[in-house]
C-alpha cells in the first residue's frame, strides 16, 4: 500500500509545485512585457537601415503567438526591429529565434538591442552570410521571416523546405501580389512559391510594404 502511495504523493507535489509558481511566472512575463514595451517605444521612430515598421512587426508577433510556433528563424536581422518583435511573441509560446546577419556593424547593434529589451536570451544571432548558414542549420522550424537579398528569395526557401514543417509559415517581406508580372527578384520566388502545390501563400492584410505568408501543407 505504502509503496502505491509514494507515487501519487510525488506527483501531488509537483502539481502543487507548477500552480504555487504561475503567479511568479505571469509576473516574470509582465516584467519583461513591460520592458520590451518601453524599449519598442524609446526606439518608435529610429528604426532604419532595412528594419521593418511596427506594423509589420506587430502581424510577425500575432502570427507567433496565434499558432504558436516555437522555433523562429529570421533571415536577415539588419539592427533587430522584426527580431525583437517575433523573440517577444517566442517568450509567450516557450520558442527561440535563430536570426542571420551578414553586416556586422547592424549585427552589434542588433545584439545590443537584443539586451537591452530584455530578448537576448529568446535569440541566437549569427553573424554570417545566410545563403552558407541556412545551408547548416538542422532544424525544424516552424516559422521563418525571410527579409535579405530579395534576389536570394527563392534560393533561401528551396534551402529551409525541408526543415520547414507542416503547418509552419514562410514570411516574406516586400513581396506583394503586383510582383506576379515580374521575374526577377522576390517577383521570381513568389512565382516559385505559389506554384508549390504543398504552399498556401497569402499576402498579410495591413502590411504596406507587402508581406506574402506561405503556409506548409502536407504533401499528397
Amino acid at each position: 500500500m505504502t509503496k502505491k502511495v509514494r507515487p501519487l504523493v510525488w506527483l501531488a507535489g509537483i502539481v502543487m509545485t507548477v500552480v504555487a509558481l504561475g503567479p511568479a511566472v505571469d509576473a516574470v512575463q509582465q516584467s519583461l512585457d513591460q520592458k520590451v514595451r518601453a524599449f519598442l517605444d524609446r526606439h518608435g521612430y529610429s528604426w532604419r537601415d532595412m528594419n521593418v515598421s511596427s506594423e509589420d512587426g506587430r502581424i510577425l508577433y500575432d502570427l507567433v503567438v496565434e499558432h504558436g510556433y516555437k522555433r523562429a528563424l529570421e533571415i536577415g536581422t539588419s539592427t533587430g526591429h522584426s527580431g525583437t518583435w517575433i523573440a517577444w511573441a517566442l517568450s509567450k509560446t516557450g520558442g527561440n529565434l535563430i536570426t542571420l546577419e551578414i553586416d556586422e556593424g547592424r549585427y552589434r547593434e542588433a545584439l545590443a538591442n537584443f539586451k537591452e529589451a530584455g530578448l537576448a536570451g529568446f535569440i541566437d544571432a549569427r553573424l554570417g552570410d545566410a545563403h552558407e548558414i541556412v545551408r547548416t542549420l538542422s532544424g525544424p522550424f516552424d516559422f521563418v521571416f525571410c527579409d535579405a537579398d530579395k534576389e536570394g528569395y527563392k534560393d533561401y526557401l528551396v534551402a529551409v523546405l525541408p526543415k520547414l514543417e507542416v503547418g509552419g509559415c514562410f514570411a516574406a517581406h516586400n513581396v506583394s501580389s503586383r510582383m506576379r508580372r515580374r521575374g526577377w527578384g522576390a517577383g521570381d520566388f513568389l512565382g516559385y512559391v505559389e506554384n508549390l502545390s504543398f504552399m498556401e501563400t497569402t499576402f498579410a492584410e495591413g502590411s504596406w510594404t507587402g508581406m506574402s505568408l506561405s503556409f506548409k501543407r502536407a504533401e499528397k
